[in-house]
């Protein structure tokens, strides 16, 4: 920990080099996570070559080497370091305020290499409440907690809806990140860069039962500047498939444009394509 924050606070202009350093080194050690980033870049990118796809994956690793950097700035950075050091933009905050204030706002957003930072960001320039994952590693899941809240107001389990739907139905902001494989509890097939993936189709019912707002928050870098662009998704007269399936389709159409930024070593096909896929 000690030598993650050390890193995280050298100065910025060396920071390219360490995540291209540790991305590189990513690549030759991190097998299982190279196999399975691989696997999906050939099923959702069949168009691409073997050597634009091997091409993609490499660009991919040096974005995951980023991310120990971004992430340790998100966590271990304070605001005013961020606010003094990092070249960023926040697009769209307005429409928090625009749609109806009565109810609160469901920010769908994709796992990104640099989701810690760009939540970070987010939550410095906005009153927002997160929706996560408890890390496996108990001392790891505090260390991610007390980054996360750095910001945040507040984080909720994705185990325990009561909570979040509370923040909800008080007209708070709460982000949700719901691109992942999570089994098929609440989940049916869907296509998703035209594979079959489970995905989950709750989304309709937490708009329903709080009456919130639906917006989508896109991340990505533009000439090394962060670009944070927020988005009201049109949910109306669609039940919770069809909901489902715009939310899958409006989440390719932005990876498509930045696709090495995404989070490819994620299982995002082990219910429909089988865990033997990523072997």
């Amino acid at each position: 920990m000690t030598f993650w924050q050390g890193l995280c606070h050298l100065p910025i202009s060396w920071h390219p080099t360490i995540g291209k350093s540790c991305g590189k080194l990513l690549l030759i050690l991190a097998k299982s996570r190279k196999n399975i980033a691989q696997a999906n870049i050939a099923a959702c990118f069949p168009n691409l070559s073997k050597a634009e796809q091997q091409k993609l994956l490499q660009n991919n690793f040096l974005h995951l080497g980023r991310s120990f950097i971004e992430t340790g700035i998100a966590w271990f950075w304070s605001d005013k370091k961020i606010q003094s050091k990092m070249d960023y933009e926040v697009i769209g905050i307005d429409l928090l305020s625009n749609s109806d204030p009565t109810n609160g706002n469901l920010i769908i957003f994709k796992h990104s290499q640099h989701l810690e930072l760009d939540a970070r960001i987010f939550a410095m320039n906005t009153e927002v409440y997160g929706v996560s994952r408890a890390h496996n590693s108990p001392s790891l899941n505090k260390i991610q907690n007390k980054g996360r809240l750095s910001s945040m107001k507040d984080n909720a389990d994705k185990n325990n809806p009561r909570k979040f739907l509370k923040w909800l139905k008080a007209g708070k902001n709460v982000m949700y990140a719901i691109d992942q494989d999570y089994g098929w509890d609440h989940s049916v097939k869907l296509k998703f860069f035209n594979q079959e993936a489970a995905t989950i189709t709750t989304t309709r019912k937490i708009i329903d039962a709080t009456n919130s707002n639906l917006l989508f928050i896109n991340s990505y870098y533009k000439n090394k500047k962060l670009m944070l662009e927020i988005e009201l998704i049109d949910h109306m007269g669609l039940n919770s498939i069809e909901l489902a399936q715009k939310i899958n389709d409006l989440m390719e159409g932005k990876i498509l444009k930045h696709p090495a930024e995404y989070l490819w070593s994620h299982r995002r096909f082990k219910s429909t394509l089988g865990k033997n896929f990523y072997k």
